[in-house]
């Protein structure tokens, strides 16, 4: 018996979310600082952080006991009236208020599934706003529970506000209902007002009823400096400010993980009640999460292992008869494909492929369905296109769960599969949104909704949410809190106090008390969750009902069920896993494909063009690739222009050299470097670091870009095991990869002794596979990107309107705004027209060779309103007038829509101004409402004013092109046509230099060039330097930022749209940056002419502040 007997048994992370303030992983370190051999999370509801609890624990030798303080309604009818928010959950007070609640821990595999099988029941079955489980529910489902009587919201507790008889009929009822080895009544001392009485009168309960006392901490928090948010956590939870909490917050500072020595000083008066947590932590000790889970691959065709595998065999083998018929690749195919069905069956993996293969059988049902008599259909193009190492695999090359020939790409299959694998490998299947969407709603259909569940994500605290909700809850005003949000990083802390200082409001207040608080918050609850949500793409699926695995919820939705385990934890239990994601780049190609059928009745089949079309690959060689699929951004423009790739393989290079990985390890110079020289001399002779490298490194001419090829290298030069290699592929992905793969340096160095290869050179090439820790792509993935790479811009280049249209029509997507993507449409000769109330559809259509903006773009539109207008108009016929269209629409069409569509200059076909349709909309719907809705008379028919005297004396201006750039800005976010600043460019410094007359300098002149801001990029990568796209009236300008001039420059660079930079110009063959060395905001130039004109074009820069063109920032 240790000195001071006592493990805690009700304890809460951060997975309670807006409740607890401590990370599972927090928890356990300070359990483990504390001496505890045990210790259980129950969080509300959930077993959200369990599995990574369980593995943290197990990992510092402590036994994780898994738990839940749920929700009950005490379905006994003996019980007062006034008692009834015991039976009931009303969801009008905090939601962590409701009902009462029951600590409950499983104490075996029996217990935990129904542990699972109750929080899904609670979530899947609630009947009001927050979930809760019926006690007659849960003594059905008891078996392998220890039900603990909980906290001060316990049904004991609840009950004994109102009287001791009240009490002893709630638990007269728990005892009847449950094993006598299972109920304890719990007693807690957090020094609040009323405990000690009510920890007198449960113990009087537990001796008159013969129940164990069990002492708990009811933890929230490993640390009592985390109360402060731990206050501000559950005012954000009730929407109120901290003051406006007081009824809700804890009552001091005393819910923390209290050591073994002072909770036994706080129940020293029962020690039973201690010694009662070990005994209850020693049944517990049967179950251990990350061992005893009991999940197992599905087979939903019921067949064993060895008639899995030889369907297996069969499908791929009559596959490979038809795509290798005629080819001289057809032996090396067999070859390959009797060498993965031997991993296959080694890792018993049969039933896992063909789970996925009937997954691509039913979305080739789906998309057949979807695509009945749409030209998309004879496009050529697979229902879903696979990507990541998966794509290695002849077996889903010939499944259909990849579209690239692994035999004739030469990939690496080891990234994928190997003989010492130890983890489920993974494959990711990309599919248009439409198909996708469809796809899930099928896999629930075919397996079940027990049997198939969407993975979860946790939206976590990251700086701009925190400084908004936690200033929110301390009462800074609102105006103070966007600024201060807009001026800092997505991913940092350490610049807040700066960024603090440059914002005037704030200057001699952030050294104040309540700063200095705000600031600390801020700290503690960055990576905190705030709630469950969907994950983008992953699902689990399983033989055996998951609510026997792990708990299930409703999406926010509620068309689709969550497991409670994001990938992390799902892939932690083994579960299969599979990632259908959403890639907006199908769906524009699958839309592209459409019109271009429906105006050159020609459908072309994107697996059969021409793939050596010099073309295509001059123009990726010269950068005209904005829009396109991974080809768009900075940094893959700039190296396109520098490898000007020539074929596939080249384009996958380029594709993976712009990773973190190949970035650190110093890849892209040396690759470029080395090109340029076997461009000018055929003959010149790659330098490797010792031979064995020539064969594995051949292709990328000596240096390290894919991720495979650190597996080779590590096998071939080192003599790595298949495990070793794939141990060291799974720490890439880990969250401190870099101390994981440093681990094997002595392991590497010895490998490459025992081969006479010198210390230096093994160093030299292990300081690459080191830099791999920053991520980087298998060749396979590469391959398969630039597949679509290259189709997206051969769509670009042959049909540009028509896939400027689909790409308007899929946005979000890519690494431009509308505002900038308009811009190029127009360089390409695509034009964009202003949305028609007679002309334009519900989204972007085709108008001879040119855009015509849709109507939903339009703000306060939206797709409902313009599918209602469109009916309408096709019912009956076009709108003649701003009258007629106003008498054939319904009130529940807004004033403001109407408004602002005249604004952008949507009815100007009716031969009226705009200002002059204002005015007539004015005399039709009268004054305007507080509603913002219109004020027209009912139904009846009434005469058309005529607009003669006195109206017909009044005169309308003509609206300025200034005032229509800054209308499209603020009803379309970006402009229809010219730059912004061609109107303002008179007014501008005439020393300014444009985007195309940077060719004419010479490398390190001195510049000044302005521009809008178009993207800022900052990569992990970079070593603080950040790079801006800047784009004046004739292109783009890629400006280099130094870390201290940002440091500098920080809050101008965050928050300011239209820049002027200063510095020198840096080329390096066809690539041009300019190395800033002085920044400062756009501004109007004082000049000769008139004041008005002057202040015409001060007016007009500062009105597109406030609506600003849209910018792409990337942390």
């Amino acid at each position: 018996m240790p000195e001071h007997p006592y493990i805690e048994l009700h304890c809460h992370s951060g997975f309670s979310f807006l409740d607890g303030s401590s990370q599972p992983q927090e928890l356990v370190f300070e359990a483990l600082k504390m001496g505890y051999p045990s210790l259980a999370l129950t969080d509300h509801n959930g077993l959200y952080g369990s599995m990574e609890f369980a593995h943290e624990a197990r990992k510092n030798g402590i036994q994780a006991i898994t738990g839940s303080e749920i929700t009950i309604a005490l379905d006994i009818p003996e019980l007062p009236k006034q008692l009834r928010s015991l039976t009931t959950c009303n969801g009008k007070s905090d939601t962590l208020s409701e009902g009462c609640h029951l600590t409950i821990l499983a104490e075996n595999t029996i217990g935990y599934s129904n542990l699972c099988k109750l929080i899904s029941e609670a979530h899947l079955k609630k009947t009001s706003t927050y979930p809760h489980v019926l006690l007659s529910s849960l003594v059905t489902q008891a078996e392998g529970l220890i039900i603990l009587t909980g906290c001060h919201r316990g049904p004991l507790s609840i009950a004994l506000e109102d009287s001791f008889n009240t009490a002893e009929i709630v638990l007269r009822k728990l005892k009847d209902s449950l094993d006598p080895n299972q109920l304890f009544i719990e007693i807690q001392d957090n020094k609040i007002k009323g405990g000690k009485y009510r920890n007198k009168s449960l113990g009087c309960l537990a001796d008159r009823f013969n129940i164990p006392l069990v002492a708990t901490g009811n933890v929230h928090y490993h640390h009592p400096n985390r109360s402060r948010i731990q206050d501000i956590l559950v005012s954000i939870r009730n929407r109120t400010t901290l003051d406006g909490s007081h009824g809700w917050r804890r009552p001091n500072a005393q819910f923390y993980l209290a050591s073994p020595r002072e909770m036994s000083h706080r129940f020293q008066n029962r020690p039973d009640a201690l010694k009662q947590t070990l005994k209850i932590a020693e049944k517990c000790a049967g179950f251990d999460l990350t061992q005893n889970l009991g999940y197992t691959f599905p087979n939903f065709r019921g067949n064993s292992q060895k008639k899995a595998l030889e369907l297996l065999r069969l499908k791929c083998l009559s596959q490979l008869e038809k795509c290798y018929e005629g080819s001289s690749l057809v032996s090396e195919a067999r070859e390959r494909l009797c060498q993965e069905l031997s991993l296959v069956d080694t890792h018993n993996l049969a039933g896992f492929f063909l789970v996925y293969s009937e997954i691509i059988e039913l979305a080739e049902k789906v998309s057949s369905e979807l695509r009945i008599g749409v030209p998309r259909n004879q496009s050529g193009l697979p229902p879903g296109r696979g990507r990541g190492s998966s794509v290695s695999s002849i077996i889903c090359y010939l499944v259909g769960l990849s579209h690239i020939d692994p035999v004739k790409s030469n990939l690496f299959l080891g990234r994928f599969l190997n003989e010492d694998m130890e983890t489920i490998p993974d494959i990711d299947l990309d599919f248009p949104r439409d198909i996708r969407k469809e796809l899930i709603t099928q896999i629930y259909k075919k397996y079940g909704p027990e049997h198939a569940a969407l993975v979860c994500t946790f939206s976590t605290y990251r700086i701009r949410s925190a400084i908004r909700e936690i200033g929110k809850t301390l009462g800074i005003p609102a105006g103070m809190l966007v600024k201060v949000s807009k001026s800092v990083e997505h991913r940092s802390t350490k610049c807040l106090s700066e960024t603090l200082q440059p914002i005037l409001e704030l200057s001699g207040k952030n050294t104040s008390p309540l700063w200095k608080t705000f600031y600390q918050l801020i700290k503690d609850v960055i990576g905190l969750p705030r709630h469950i949500s969907q994950h983008v793409g992953g699902m689990i699926i399983s033989s055996r009902p998951l609510t026997e695995i792990v708990p299930l919820e409703p999406s926010v939705r509620g068309d689709r069920i969550l497991c409670q385990w994001d990938k992390d934890s799902c892939n932690d239990a083994g579960f299969i896993k599979i990632d259908f994601l959403s890639l907006g780049m199908l769906s524009l190609v699958d839309e592209a494909i459409d019109l271009i059928s429906d105006r050159h009745s020609y459908v072309p089949n994107l697996s059969r063009i021409n793939f050596k079309d010099q073309k295509i690959y001059d123009h990726i060689s010269s950068g005209e690739t904005i829009g396109t699929f991974q080809l768009e951004s900075r940094a893959q423009i700039q190296m396109g222009r520098r490898i000007q790739p020539n074929n596939l393989n080249d384009l996958a290079i380029q594709i993976a050299i712009v990773r973190p990985g190949p970035i650190v390890g110093g890849a892209i110079n040396t690759y470029v470097r080395r090109r340029e020289l076997l461009r000018n001399n055929p003959n010149y002779s790659i330098p490797y670091a010792h031979p064995i490298l020539k064969e594995i490194l051949g292709e990328t001419l000596g240096v390290i870009v894919f991720q495979d090829q650190v597996l080779q290298v590590c096998r071939y030069l080192a003599g790595f095991s298949d495990g070793e290699a794939d141990n060291l592929r799974r720490s890439m992905s880990r969250k401190r990869s870099k101390e994981s793969i440093e681990s094997y340096w002595d392991v590497f160095r010895n490998g490459c002794e025992s081969k006479n290869i010198d210390e230096s050179i093994a160093q030299k090439i292990f300081q690459q596979i080191i830099a791999f820790s920053g991520f980087g792509f298998p060749k396979s993935h590469a391959v398969a990107f630039s597949l679509l790479a290259y189709q997206s811009v051969w769509l670009r280049h042959y049909y540009s309107t028509e896939y400027y249209v689909a790409l308007f029509n899929n946005q979000p997507m890519g690494f431009y705004s509308l505002d900038a993507l308009s811009r190029d449409a127009q360089r390409q000769g695509v034009q964009i027209l202003l949305p028609n109330i007679n002309l334009s559809q519900t989204k972007c259509i085709p108008e001879n060779t040119d855009l015509r903006i849709g109507l939903s773009l339009v703000k306060d539109w939206g797709i409902e309103t313009a599918i209602m207008v469109i009916a309408e108009r096709e019912k009956y016929g076009p709108f003649k007038s701003l009258s007629e269209f106003l008498r054939r629409m319904p009130e529940s069409l807004s004033r403001k829509a109407i408004e602002n569509l005249i604004l952008v200059g949507g009815f100007e076909n009716f031969g009226l101004t705009r200002r002059e349709l204002l005015w007539q909309l004015g005399l039709w719907l009268g004054p305007k409402k507080n509603s913002g809705h219109r004020s027209i008379r009912n139904k009846q028919i009434q005469t058309e004013l005529q607009l003669v005297e006195p109206d017909s004396t009044i005169t309308f201006p003509e609206i300025t092109a200034t005032e229509q750039m800054v209308m499209e800005y603020r009803m379309l976010h970006f402009s229809s046509g010219f730059h912004p600043l061609t109107l303002l460019r008179k007014k501008l410094d005439s020393e300014t230099t444009f985007s195309n007359h940077l060719w004419e300098l010479s490398s390190h002149h001195p510049i000044k060039v302005s521009g809008i801001v178009v993207a800022r990029q900052r990569p992990s990568s970079a070593k603080g330097y950040v790079f801006i796209s800047l784009e004046d009236e004739y292109g783009f300008i890629n400006v280099v930022v130094k870390p201290n001039l940002y440091q500098k420059f920080r809050h101008i660079l965050i928050t300011e749209p239209f820049l002027v930079v200063y510095g020198r110009l840096d080329k390096s063959g066809s690539v041009s940056n300019v190395i800033a060395s002085d920044i400062e905001r756009l501004n109007v130039h004082v000049t000769q002419e008139p004041v008005e004109e002057i202040d015409k074009a001060f007016k007009y820069l500062e009105d597109l502040r406030r609506s600003p063109p849209q910018s792409k920032d990337f942390s």
